[in-house]
């Protein structure tokens, strides 16, 4: 059109359009800017092509950001449980409790109403202050964390959900990990409930119920695996492996590995919630015997698995061991196949990490539970689960 133009000018005048500057520098910035105009419509619909690789990359890098905090609440929780710093804080407020006590009046205040729940009844009555001030910074660093971990994962929800960065299948996954973290607050506080609560029957220290410590234990880990399992697929690209019988029986093995090693997490649940680990401080033996005569004391015979420590240590051990000769049988069979280099790696690295996790466990149960050994028996079992989904995300298939 702007060619046209000129040629119109020129037959107009019957002289060259160069004759007229000013009519020459109209159309020059006519034409820059109508090409300027062209240039930024055909860009637009390919800068808006959202998603794409760039911005999964975006969202991988948040939810293994995301899991990392995940991992240091279930550390922190495992701490604050060795430690017996669970049942200071005595209530329950979203915000409220955000803002630790500052004078010593507001101290004062706080452990009064500490003194009036069965802990410092039957447990610790010769408490003083600055003892109370440790276990309650203890259980306040947790629950400051769990609202971090919710903040990490809402508020870039709401970012990345304005900005189009999810497809419709992110969208429900996200949803549900952000539903997961509330749901995971709710529970850790019906836990905590079941330490405070008044057992005139009962002559034992007070806990919280092991059945709902599992429960927040296990929550925390189905959080955690799957947002690990969501940020590694979405980061690393998925191998194009031939779908031969034997990597679909390898694929298989390992899923049934990854259950077990989960499986095996959630039975230390147990032993924390019941002290377990100070039953039997023997190994490979229980006390003299391979099976110890109290294994099935309780009546019905289904409540042992659940409430009776011995029981719960002894299945403990079993679970343990299994997961151990599992993942010896994993890397020995893959051992015999042809593998990308990333998924032997990761096959290889789980396979020492099971053997120092047993490790710390038998050091752990033989030295009586020492509160580090034991944090770092606790943090081995999630580096073990960890390394169990990234050998599954390698050996996953390639999406149709």
């Amino acid at each position: 059109g702007i060619l046209n133009l000129f040629h119109w000018v020129r037959r107009l005048d019957g002289a060259p359009y160069s004759r007229t500057p000013q009519l020459r520098q109209w159309l020059v910035r006519r034409g820059q800017s109508t090409i300027t105009a062209e240039a930024g419509s055909s860009s637009t619909p390919a800068a808006a092509t959202v998603p794409n690789a760039a911005t999964n990359r975006i969202l991988g890098r948040w939810l293994l950001g995301c899991s990392g905090l995940v991992v240091g609440a279930v550390v922190l929780g495992g701490v604050t449980r060795l430690t017996e710093s669970g049942l200071s804080m005595v209530d329950w407020h979203l915000v409220r409790e955000m803002k630790p006590p500052q004078t010593q009046a507001e101290w004062e205040a706080e452990f009064a109403k500490y003194q009036q729940f069965p802990e410092f009844k039957i447990l610790n009555h010769d408490i003083t202050l600055p003892e109370f001030k440790f276990i309650f910074y203890m259980e306040w660093g947790h629950r400051m964390w769990g609202r971090l971990v919710g903040l990490a994962y809402i508020l870039p929800t709401i970012y990345f959900w304005r900005k189009g960065y999810f497809t419709r299948s992110m969208k429900g996954r996200v949803l549900g990990l952000c539903g997961f973290v509330f749901f995971q607050g709710l529970l850790g506080w019906y836990m905590v409930k079941s330490g405070l609560e008044e057992k005139p029957d009962s002559y034992d220290i007070p806990r919280v119920s092991q059945y709902r410590l599992s429960a927040h234990l296990g929550s925390a880990l189905l959080l955690y695996c799957a947002s690990l399992w969501t940020g590694l697929t979405l980061l690393m690209p998925a191998h194009k492996l031939a779908e031969t019988k034997k990597l679909m029986q390898l694929r298989r093995f390992a899923k049934g590995t990854g259950g077990l090693v989960f499986l095996t997490a959630l039975s230390g649940a147990y032993v924390a919630g019941l002290d377990a680990g100070l039953v039997y401080n023997s190994f490979p033996k229980m006390g003299d015997r391979w099976i110890p005569d109290d294994l099935l004391a309780f009546s019905p015979t289904l409540k042992n698995f659940f409430e009776n420590p011995t029981t719960v240590q002894f299945d403990h051990r079993i679970l343990a061991i299994s997961s151990l000769t599992a993942i010896t049988g994993l890397y020995l069979f893959s051992r015999k196949m042809v593998l990308p280099r990333r998924a032997k790696i990761a096959i290889t690295l789980l396979t020492a990490m099971a053997y120092g996790q047993v490790a710390l466990g038998i050091s752990t149960l033989l030295l009586y539970v020492p509160t580090p050994l034991a944090a770092t028996h606790q943090s081995g079992s999630v580096a073990l689960l960890s390394l169990a989904i990234w050998v599954l995300s390698e050996l996953r298939k390639v999406p149709k």
